[in-house]
């Protein structure tokens, strides 16, 4: 189809190309239809060549990329995806690419977003509902985020993804591990304990915890936000850690989870990298697992977020101390 400008249609380039053929000068035909002589003498070259087929628009696409990445690494692209379920900018770092060379390999062969695909398994699911609404407060510690993902613990010599989902090693009646986390809104630098209940004392413990742990870099908390559960709204431990640290308690709307955007993305990050990166052969070892991944986030991860930084590389402007 002719672009919206075009001087001729496909039927005015065929009005052309007869005054041509009756023995007028190309010239003289251009300047009657308004076009140049370089595009007269397009159309009627095409003309001879093809007949009427020849004055259809032809594709813009180039025949021949010299330039395109090689099949074999776009291979490697897709295989790294589809292990990793990982951003350009991880692939990239791991394959020696540029990320925007990743981005446009996982387009080409038209691989879902992340968000639009199951954490854990990859299959394709209805994006998430998201706030209309993105913040980021201005420096770290004027707000931190705090959360609790809750995992199945594995039993010893493995769980069913090392075994398959028979009855007999399903870890049925186990329990499970609550993984209370925290992260700075405007750093992402993260902490995270583990532990076998999600009540008040323990919720009080770990933001008592976090709070050292910030401190620690040179961070004061000024304010802290949770969903509604008890832990975080009704007690009295918790809330006495709040007011002797004089930080202002904030809380999400009701049932709207992706207003606590941020830690929740940290747990989906946290279950993804973590939890179910590989198959661990007893609780134990998942548990030991946690302290390094969360070295490798804070230290080495790069958050599309804050623009391809790391979080300590945030604060202070990467001159902050982390141990």
């Amino acid at each position: 189809m002719s672009h919206a400008n075009a001087r001729l249609t496909p039927a005015g380039r065929l009005v052309m190309v007869q005054r041509i053929q009756s023995g007028r000068a190309v010239a003289h035909v251009a300047a009657e239809m308004g076009i140049s002589r370089t595009a007269a003498w397009r159309w009627w070259r095409r003309f001879r060549e093809s007949g009427p087929a020849g004055l259809v628009d032809r594709s813009s696409v180039a025949r021949s990329h010299p330039s395109r990445t090689a099949p074999c690494r776009e291979t490697r692209v897709l295989i790294m995806r589809h292990l990793t379920r990982r951003g350009p900018v991880f692939i990239a770092s791991r394959l020696g690419m540029q990320p925007s060379t990743v981005g446009r390999v996982l387009r080409r062969h038209q691989a879902p977003l992340l968000r639009e695909v199951d954490p854990v398994t990859g299959t394709v699911i209805r994006a998430t509902r998201r706030s209309a609404n993105r913040y980021e407060h201005d420096h770290p510690g004027s707000l931190i985020h705090i959360d609790v993902k809750k995992l199945g613990r594995i039993p010893d010599g493995g769980g069913w993804r090392a075994h398959g989902r028979s009855e007999t090693v399903r870890g049925r009646g186990i329990g499970y591990d609550y993984v209370h986390t925290v992260i700075d809104d405007h750093s992402r630098l993260a902490y995270a304990e583990i532990h076998d209940d999600e009540k008040d004392a323990t919720a009080a413990g770990v933001l008592e915890r976090a709070i050292a742990f910030y401190s620690h870099l040179g961070i004061s908390v000024e304010r802290v936000i949770s969903d509604n559960a008890f832990a975080y709204r009704h007690s009295a431990a918790f809330r006495a850690v709040i007011n002797a640290h004089g930080i202002t308690q904030k809380f999400i709307k009701p049932h709207c989870p992706w207003t606590n955007g941020k830690v929740e993305r940290l747990n989906r990050t946290l279950a993804t990298e973590w939890a179910h990166a590989r198959t661990y052969a007893s609780n134990a070892e998942r548990t030991e697992a946690l302290p390094t991944w969360l070295d490798y986030y804070n230290l080495d991860r790069a958050h599309l977020g804050i623009g391809g930084k790391t979080p300590i590389d945030r604060i202070n402007n990467g001159r902050g101390q982390y141990s």
